[in-house]
């Protein structure tokens, strides 16, 4: 299951991959939903005055969007180190994404102080492979 703030993590990603509205399709593949379940949850997303829709150009983040956006990337890229770096989870992408919808503010500012974060977050993850830059696994860990 998708939330609200999956949704608004994945537009603001592709807007910063594309420098552009995020189209509907890349949305739904991103999320591994169909187009009418992102069309759906962005009509959501427009009723809580997180984006903005025009129909063939895409959905953009307002700025009350790109706040809950950066929010939501940084709990996934704490989720994400935790599981990698001090867990070892093999599977820590899968996790995360599991994960993300779940842990709440209070359980990732903990898992923070556990993990040492970088100041740059979250613009230290990189949509391209899914991952923040300090993931200390990728180095380690032979490609499946």
């Amino acid at each position: 299951m998708n939330t609200a703030d999956q949704y608004v993590k994945a537009i603001y990603l592709l807007q910063q991959m594309e420098d552009e509205p995020a189209a509907t399709g890349a949305l739904a593949n991103m999320l591994d939903v169909s187009p009418a379940s992102a069309n759906e949850m962005i009509g959501k997303l427009e009723q809580r005055g997180l984006a903005e829709h025009e129909k063939y150009k895409g959905v953009q983040l307002t700025d009350q969007g790109i706040v809950r956006a950066r929010d939501a990337l940084r709990t996934y890229c704490i989720i994400e180190r935790f599981l990698a770096n001090v867990l070892d989870v093999e599977e820590f992408r899968a996790e995360a994404r599991e994960l993300e919808s779940v842990i709440d503010d209070t359980v990732a500012e903990r898992l923070d102080t556990i993990i040492d974060r970088h100041p740059e977050c979250p613009d230290c993850f990189d949509p391209e492979t899914d991952a923040c830059r300090y993931l200390e696994v990728e180095s380690e860990r032979p490609a499946d």
